[in-house]
């Protein structure tokens, strides 16, 4: 049996601490009024103030009037004037709403990248049990911990998504009447964006996926003090339902949680990509955790062989995910319509260092480490180009998120860096909780032999 080291806790509790304390600094800290935003604008702007004062006494030179023109040259200056003020009145609301939801954007990035890590163990498991893998029934245990994230990220989660449709900030702004009633696109798709129908889907899916996650560790257990394998059939009838259910709820989810944060935007192939990015993720992390366990002294049978597989996961859907961000991009870019294009002329215009910098770190740099066999079984390499790996399917998904909740107005601070610290610190503390409730190896597995002795 695994024990939950005083070390690893306290640090786990240590980093949900000071996770905890940056959240409330960056929503403390964030503009709570029109007020607010014209003392930060003016403080960024101030160079563009003395140009444009400038420009404004060159205006006032301007030539003369004739008596007879100047009371309706007075009238439309103070239409003009009308508009500009009103214009200006638009755009300082736009921005508060931009500031404000900073830190949210922050927490849904931190939250939704630790919650699809789980889920993508989750699917990578139930993959395995269709597929009747001989390898790795060994790492079962671990990925089952790992999974036990999933209800308390749920549940973190949809009460996040309660608070966007409760209008306490301005994630998805197809949730605001207003923007609805004066945008024709946004509302011809009201009857599937809409708030009651669209936490009704979220609840299906976040129910859908705990299910199997309850009812598959509870076969697998059962099946450790069962006299044949009528568990483990079980496990993998419904492993097949899963997955029919996963692939598809997968898709509307990235549509509901991901894409419609740009609501005039789509892609065809955006659940694939989503898909793609989590995926790897959860491989990586099992094989993170995996190591962990062994340098504990853990999960005696797990030979080099089984790690270098998992690492020839982590390439095989680094160039995976490599291959749809580039078709997507690709397409898109080609064809040229505007509606899809505007997309990425944001990200490269708005977010070019981030944007560029999830393909090195997310496709270049695993090719360049994981492409050789040799290191796929050295653990501090494996270590490296892990740690690498997450954090740039972290700056996917910030990608992703940012530029249609906050526009121009990012940078990773304290906002950022402590959702990530928050949710870093949960998810070791309920995932190394979750591995000391049983036995590290399922020892009635059928396969569970050919897995302890996996080499090549």
């Amino acid at each position: 049996m695994y024990t939950f080291s005083s070390k690893l806790k306290n640090f786990s509790f240590i980093l949900m601490l000071l996770g905890a304390l940056g959240i409330g600094y960056g929503f403390f800290n964030a503009p709570k009024t029109i007020q607010d935003v014209e003392t930060i604008l003016a403080a960024e702007s101030h160079g563009h103030e003395t140009h444009e004062a400038s420009a404004g006494g060159h205006v006032k030179v301007a030539g003369h009037e004739k008596a007879a023109d100047h009371d309706a040259h007075a009238a439309h200056n103070e239409k003009e004037e009308a508009n500009k003020i009103a214009e200006h009145e638009e755009h300082l609301t736009h921005v508060l709403h931009e500031l404000r939801n900073k830190p949210w954007a922050a927490l849904y990035v931190a939250c939704i990248f630790f919650m699809l890590i789980s889920l993508g163990v989750l699917a990578f498991y139930a993959i395995q049990q269709v597929a009747q893998a001989g390898w790795s029934p060994v790492l079962f245990r671990v990925m089952q911990g790992i999974t036990a994230y999933l209800p308390v990220g749920s549940v973190i989660f949809f009460v996040i998504l309660i608070l966007c449709g409760l209008h306490f900030n301005h994630l998805f702004i197809w949730l605001d009447p207003e923007v609805v009633a004066h945008d024709k696109l946004i509302a011809n798709k009201s009857g599937y964006l809409n708030f009651p129908f669209w936490l009704i889907r979220a609840a299906i899916f976040l129910l859908g996926w705990n299910a199997y996650r309850y009812f598959s560790r509870k076969n697998c257990l059962a099946q450790d003090e069962a006299n044949d394998n009528t568990f483990y059939k079980k496990n993998f009838n419904i492993s097949a339902m899963f997955l029919v259910f996963f692939i598809v709820t997968e898709s509307i989810m990235s549509w509901d949680w991901i894409m419609s944060v740009d609501p005039h935007w789509f892609s065809t192939l955006f659940g694939w990509y989503v898909f793609a990015s989590f995926l790897v993720s959860g491989v990586t992390t099992i094989c993170l955790v995996s190591l962990y366990l062994k340098s504990k002294g853990y999960l005696e049978h797990v030979n080099t062989s089984h790690i270098h597989d998992l690492a020839k996961f982590m390439f095989g859907f680094s160039v995976f995910w490599t291959y749809l961000w580039f078709s997507q991009f690709m397409l898109i870019w080609y064809a040229n319509i505007p509606e899809e294009v505007t997309y990425f002329v944001t990200r490269i215009e708005l977010y070019r260092l981030p944007f560029f910098g999830a393909v090195v770190m997310n496709f270049i740099f695993p090719i360049l480490i994981l492409i050789n066999t040799d290191f796929k079984r050295i653990t501090w390499v494996l270590v490296m180009a892990g740690t690498v790996i997450l954090l740039g399917h972290y700056i996917d998904f910030f990608n992703m998120i940012m530029p249609g909740t906050v526009g121009d107005k990012w940078f990773i601070g304290i906002s950022e860096i402590a959702s990530i610290l928050f949710f870093l610190g949960l998810f070791i503390y309920v995932v190394f909780t979750a591995l000391t409730k049983a036995p590290l190896l399922p020892k009635r597995n059928p396969f569970i032999e050919e897995s302890k002795h996996f080499h090549y």
